[in-house]
Formats: C-alpha cells, structure tokens, sequence
C-alpha cells in the first residue's frame, strides 16, 4: 500500500515514516493534487491518501482505498468526488494545545503579562513609581466561558475553565446529562442567551452548513460590550464584515483570531487572510491557524493514521470513519 501525502512536508513524512514499516512507500504531492486531477495518474486503487483537501471540478477521481483527513475538519471534503470504494477517516489530538491556546488566551485578556512585562523598569527611578501605581488587573476566577460547539475542543477547554473556577455553559445538537461537564447547556435556537451572559465566547464548532455565518451582526450585538471572542475552528463560523465592524467600533471588548477567511491554495499563492486589516485593530489579537501547531500534535496525529493505515493493509476497519 502506498501512502501518498497530499500538501505535506518532509517532517509530515518523517513522522509517518517512524510508525509505517518501509514496505509501505510515501509519496508527497503538492498542495492543488487535491483540487485538480493533474497527479490522478500516480493514484492507484490501493493506495492511502493523507490530505485536508479533496475534490475534483469534473466529480472524477481515480479510485484508491482509504482518505485519511489529518485533522477533524472535514470542509475541504466532497464527499461526491470520493469513490465508492474508498473509506474516508478524520482524527483528532488538537483539543489538548487548542485548549491551552484558549486558556492562555483569557488569562491575557485578564492579567495583561505581556504589557506588564513591556511596562516593568529596573531604574531606581522608575521602579518606586512603577510599584506604587500599580493598576489592578482581572482574574478568571468567577468569569463565565461560553463555548460553542462542545465537541473534543470544546470539552477539553470546559475542564481547563473550571479548574480556574470559571462557569461554563455550552452550546450543543442537544442538551447533555452531565452537570459535571458544564455549569448549562444551550441548544443552537438558544444561541444568543448563551452569548449574552458569556465574559468570553468560544468558537469551537465544525464548520458545517448549519454552522456557516451563524455568528452574524445580531449575535454579535446580543454580545456584552466587554465581551471577548475566540474563534479556534473557522472563520466563516463568523460574518467577516459585522466582526471586523463592532471590533471597529468598540461594541465588544476584543478578539483572539486563529482562523481566517481565505488561505493560500498553492505554493506560489498570494492572499491575504481576510477582507479587512483585523491585524490593525488594538483589540484583536491574530494568529496564523497556530492554535494546534505543536510537535506534540504531529506526534500523536501520525502514530493514529499509521495505525489506521495498518489496520486497512490487513483488511481490518479503521477508526474514526466519517460519512459525507
């Protein structure tokens, strides 16, 4: 069985390597091998391919055995031009930094370390001043976390908020039976009461049809002026202009920004994140999709899709299967 990685890099295939017995060869392809045909002749009906992206304009693909999505979203899948005779997986293993992402994210907003640090001065003149003005910062402890979406990310961060002593509420398809997970649980028609009583709000859904544009300019107004939003799944979970607008205007307290709106197709590609300057704004904080970037993630990821490889090489089901 061949393994072909589709956009990866040469540490992707490293990692993979380390857990494939060499029998097994790995072939990179580049990025746009998963939205054209240009490279479906190197596909053979027994190979695996490891990509975030598959379609194909024409619904053609060639056939080949098992789509393994190195990751849980599956948006960039059309389930349409997958052949029948493939399986399709997804895997996880980015709750744990995304949730530390978060909560690094909320103790900012709260204590202010960086602007303390930048602030501080050694200077026999500086320092009496310094210490005697200084200014009171916030706590986490009795703030309320509203996570949409409560899923792997979203439970992984409610357990870290509570051992802060925050409140939890949660937003899922449907109400859950354990008080210990969160302190309540809201349905999505209840989706503007959970924003209404969030110190800060979690994006933590899959994007979905359901899901696309459902935070629009009325659930950001339904917003506390104070109130802080994370979005850690997808930008389109979010309407671009009513966002950049109230974080504009001072209608919420601020942003931590880790997906985007557009992103580079190919290796040669120039785009810019979004349709507005988000990155000028004094009370976004943007990152570059970084939130799950660890060498611990790669670690963990590739040991399961080498796992599941094995498992489709000796005929067995693999886990994690995902329908379309």
């Amino acid at each position: 069985m061949k393994v072909i990685l589709i956009g990866g890099t040469e540490d992707e295939k490293e990692q993979l390597r380390h857990w494939l017995p060499a029998e097994h060869a790995i072939r990179i392809l580049p990025r746009d091998a998963g939205q054209s045909g240009r490279f479906d002749a190197e596909i053979e009906p027994d190979d695996a391919i490891i990509s975030l992206q598959f379609k194909r304009p024409d619904g053609k693909a060639p056939d080949f055995r098992l789509l393994h999505v190195p990751g849980a979203g599956l948006d960039g899948i059309d389930f349409s031009a997958v052949p029948a005779s493939c399986t399709v997986c997804n895997v996880f293993e980015h709750e744990i930094p995304i949730a530390e992402y978060v909560m690094l994210a909320m103790l900012e907003w709260e204590i202010r370390l960086s602007a303390m640090r930048q602030a501080f001065s050694s200077s026999p003149t500086e320092w009496p001043r310094l210490y005697r003005h200084r200014e009171p910062h916030g706590e986490l402890y009795g703030k309320t976390v509203g996570i949409v979406g409560f899923g792997h990310i979203g439970q992984h961060i409610a357990r870290r908020a509570k051992a802060f002593g925050m409140t939890v509420l949660a937003l899922a398809r449907s109400r859950r039976a354990q008080p210990e997970a969160a302190d309540g649980f809201f349905l999505p028609q209840e989706l503007n009461a959970l924003l209404e009583q969030s110190d800060f709000v979690v994006i933590a859904c899959p994007l979905t049809e359901q899901t696309r544009h459902m935070i629009g300019a009325e659930q950001l107004a339904a917003m506390k002026p104070s109130g802080v939003l994370i979005n850690v799944s997808r930008g389109d979970i979010v309407v671009e202009r009513p966002l950049y607008e109230v974080l504009r205007d001072g209608r919420i307290g601020g942003a931590y920004l880790d997906v985007w709106y557009r992103y580079p197709a190919g290796v040669d590609d120039e785009t810019a994140p979004a349709a507005f300057p988000f990155d000028e704004l004094p009370n976004a904080v943007c990152t570059a999709h970084s939130s799950a970037w660890t060498s611990g993630l790669f670690q963990r990821r590739y040991k399961f899709i080498a796992e599941n490889i094995l498992r489709v090489a000796a005929g067995a089901r693999p886990l994690n299967i995902v329908e379309g």
